[in-house]
């Protein structure tokens, strides 16, 4: 059952509508003008707002307007008995789900609620997605050196700037990148992450630049690289001290020139795109022993950020046991379990040379095979 409101100034389309829809179980308000209906709107939420285009005072089009300034997703139908081409195309331009011509008919209204319910739920389940992503890669800790990271993140997040992160394995360098994204003006686009280590050196240039049908073996079919997946948004180079020579030569020309060329073909491509790039590796002894080229480095690295190990971080190991505790508690359906002082005590004196990662794996450890409350013999028994 979805919550409705009818916004029209004639009382039969109000109490026809009314009465279609309450037939199908659906809770309805009414409202005869424009303003009344936006003070409903105000007042409470529905799942449905129908609006008629051609009303005193206010008319439907205005109300549209008023109700996306209020940031309201809540998905409007615009209906009039006046309606052609212009004024359908103009109500869309302005955020209307759809748009009905009276008389109304019963299956073509039905259809539209049913369609615009289908995308309220999807945005609802977006929204809870969104959460858990947005979960998944929080910064947790308040160390000095996690809040240098926090301030330089603060920084230069706003701004267009290419960002280097650096950092052993584990110490969080795609959630730096994430954070980066999350607060930058980009981050209602996409954000594509490449891994570059886990692509094999031949594959590397289709996957990051798309390619042609033809242009090798298994191309069967034209199909766009990672840079043209990101246009708009920001593209994650994780691994980047792992690519080959001849791929650092194309995100190199794509860095200084804004455009990229698929395999096999002589077409270019203009993009925008913002680029952060992550390595384990040290990468100005790479480009000493001549694996890495260094205009690519100083183009990359307009900003660089490092990802302290949990070693510098010891005073974060309480928060981040919690953390992971229940989040491996929820993922397991496992009833929520604490760590005793003892045995928090015993993994802050612990040398961890796998960083985050590897505690994250420790705290799943315990939590499976330890008891309710985890206690120092755990911790030895078991990390």
């Amino acid at each position: 059952m979805a919550k409705i409101l009818i916004i029209d100034d004639e009382r039969n389309i109000r109490s026809t509508l009314k009465d279609i829809l309450e037939f199908e179980k659906h809770d309805i308000e009414l409202a005869e003008t424009g303003m009344a209906g936006l003070e409903l709107i105000k007042k409470q939420s529905f799942d449905i707002i129908f609006s008629d285009i051609k009303m005193p005072e206010m008319d439907g089009i205005e109300v549209l307007s008023k109700i996306k300034e209020l940031d309201i997703d809540t998905p409007v139908i615009m209906i009039s008995g006046h309606g052609n081409i212009e004024t359908a195309v103009e109500c869309i331009k302005k955020g209307a789900f759809d748009f009905i011509e009276k008389p109304i008919d019963l299956n073509r209204l039905l259809v539209s609620v049913r369609n615009a319910l289908d995308k309220k739920t999807l945005l609802a389940e977006t929204k809870v997605l969104k959460k858990k992503v947005d979960k998944k890669y929080a910064m947790i800790g308040e160390s000095v050196a996690l809040d240098k990271v926090r301030e330089m993140i603060d920084r230069v997040a706003p701004t267009e700037a290419r960002v280097l992160i650096t950092g052993e394995n584990g110490t969080g360098k795609e959630v730096i990148a994430r954070q980066i994204y999350q607060l930058s003006s980009r981050n209602n686009n996409p954000f594509i992450e490449v891994n570059c280590a886990a692509i094999p050196s031949e594959l590397i240039e289709s996957e990051l630049f798309g390619h042609t049908k033809g242009s090798f073996t298994s191309a069967i079919k034209d199909r766009s690289g990672k840079f043209e997946q990101a246009n708009g948004g920001t593209i994650f180079l994780d691994e980047i001290g792992d690519m080959s020579l001849s791929a650092q030569a194309k995100v190199l020309r794509c860095l200084q020139e804004n455009i990229i060329s698929p395999v096999g073909s002589d077409k270019n491509i203009k993009i925008n795109v913002r680029v952060l790039a992550a390595t384990n590796k040290n990468i100005k002894e790479e480009i000493e022993k001549g694996n890495f080229r260094e205009d690519l480095y100083h183009r990359l690295s307009v900003i660089l950020i490092n990802a302290p190990t949990l070693n510098e971080r010891t005073e974060d190991i309480p928060l981040l046991v919690d953390y992971f505790c229940e989040q491996v508690c929820s993922e397991q359906g496992i009833a929520s379990k604490k760590f005793d002082k003892a045995a928090l005590e015993q993994l802050q004196a612990k040398k961890w040379s796998g960083n985050i990662r590897e505690l994250r794996n420790v705290v799943e450890r315990l939590i499976i095979l330890g008891g309710q409350t985890i206690t120092a013999e755990d911790i030895t028994q078991f990390a």
